[in-house]
C-alpha cells in the first residue's frame, strides 16, 4: 500500500486537504513550467506566477527534472530569459547525479548523449569505457551511434548500461518527441541486459532531492505532467503526486493501470493556487 503523506496527523489525507502538513513542493520543468522547442520554447500560462507565488510562501522549493540535451546551466538561463526565478543550486538533473555514481564506482562511460550535455561529463575519464552511458541524444540516435554502444557493452565481460530517465515520449511546441527510455529498451533487449536509471523514477535520484531540502517524504509534494515517472515515482517513496494536465499528460492517464494521481489540475497555476488556498 502507498504510504500516505499526511499519515502522522489526524487530517485529511486527500488532496488538496494533505496541503497544511507540508512543508516542501518539488516541480519538473518542462511540460510542467515550459514547453521545449524552436528558441527557447514557451512558457505555460500562469507558471512563471506560479512559480512565485511557491517562492513567496513558506514552502521550500526545488525543481526535478529528467532534461539530458544541455547541460543545468544553459537550460536554467533558457527559463530564465522567459522569465522564470530559478538558480542552478535548486535544480536536480541526472547527468550530476549519474557522474556521482561513475567516480564512486570508477567507471569510464561510453556517452550517447546530446553534445549540449557533454560539458557535464568533463570530470570523467572516459577512455576504454567500460560502461555505456544514454541520455535523450535526440538526432544523434542514429543507427551508427546506438550500433557503436551496443558493441562498446558486447564486448565487456560485465556491461552496465546507465540511462538518463526512462521516459516514453515528451511534448515540445510542434508535438511530442520520442525520449530515452524507447532508445534504452533497444538496447536492454540487444544486448540482454537491465539499464540502471539515474532520474526519475529512481528512489535514490527523489531521495537526494530530499536530503538536500531536510525533508521527509511525507512532507513534500510532487508536481509534474509524466504520471508513471513524475506522479509515480514520487509516490513510490512516500511523497504525494500532482499530475497536470499540460505537457504530455493524456487523458488516458486518468485510468492508468498502476497508476493514480493523489490529484490532476488543469496546469500548474492551478495546482499552486490551489495548494496555498488550501494553507489559508
Amino acid at each position: 500500500m502507498r504510504p500516505w503523506c499526511c499519515h502522522f496527523v489526524m487530517a485529511d489525507t486527500g488532496w488538496p486537504g494533505c496541503a497544511t502538513s507540508l512543508k516542501g513542493v518539488i516541480l519538473d520543468m518542462c511540460g510542467v513550467l515550459y514547453d521545449s522547442g524552436e528558441g527557447d520554447g514557451v512558457a505555460i500560462p500562469g507558471s512563471i506566477e506560479a512559480v512565485k507565488k511557491l517562492k513567496a510562501s513558506d514552502l521550500q522549493l526545488r525543481f526535478c527534472t529528467n532534461e539530458t540535451q544541455a547541460a543545468r546551466e544553459k537550460f536554467v538561463a533558457t527559463l530564465q530569459r522567459l522569465g522564470f526565478d530559478i538558480l542552478v543550486s535548486e535544480v536536480f538533473s541526472p547527468a550530476p547525479a549519474a557522474v556521482a555514481v561513475l567516480q564512486e564506482r570508477g567507471l569510464r562511460p561510453h556517452l550517447l548523449v546530446s553534445d549540449g550535455l557533454l560539458p557535464e561529463f568533463d570530470s570523467v575519464d572516459k577512455t576504454n569505457p567500460n560502461c555505456v552511458v544514454i541520455g535523450d541524444a535526440a538526432e544523434q540516435f542514429t543507427y551508427q551511434n546506438l550500433n557503436d554502444a551496443f558493441r562498446v557493452l558486447t564486448g565487456l565481460e560485465k556491461p552496465v548500461l546507465f540511462s538518463l530517465g526512462q521516459g516514453k515520449y515528451y511534448k515540445e511546441t510542434d508535438g511530442l518527441k520520442l525520449d530515452v527510455g524507447a532508445y534504452m529498451k533497444a538496447l536492454e533487449y540487444a544486448c540482454d541486459l537491465k539499464a540502471e536509471v539515474v532520474g526519475k523514477p529512481s528512489a535514490t535520484f527523489f531521495q537526494s532531492v530530499l536530503n538536500d531540502m531536510g525533508l521527509q517524504p511525507h512532507e513534500v509534494l510532487m508536481i509534474g505532467d509524466d504520471l508513471v515517472n513524475d506522479v509515480g515515482g514520487a509516490q513510490h517513496c512516500g511523497m504525494k503526486g500532482i499530475q497536470v494536465r499540460t505537457g504530455k499528460y493524456r487523458p488516458s492517464d486518468e485510468r492508468h493501470s498502476t497508476v493514480t494521481a493523489d490529484g490532476t489540475v488543469d496546469d500548474l497555476a492551478q495546482a499552486v493556487d490551489t495548494l496555498l488556498n488550501q494553507r489559508l
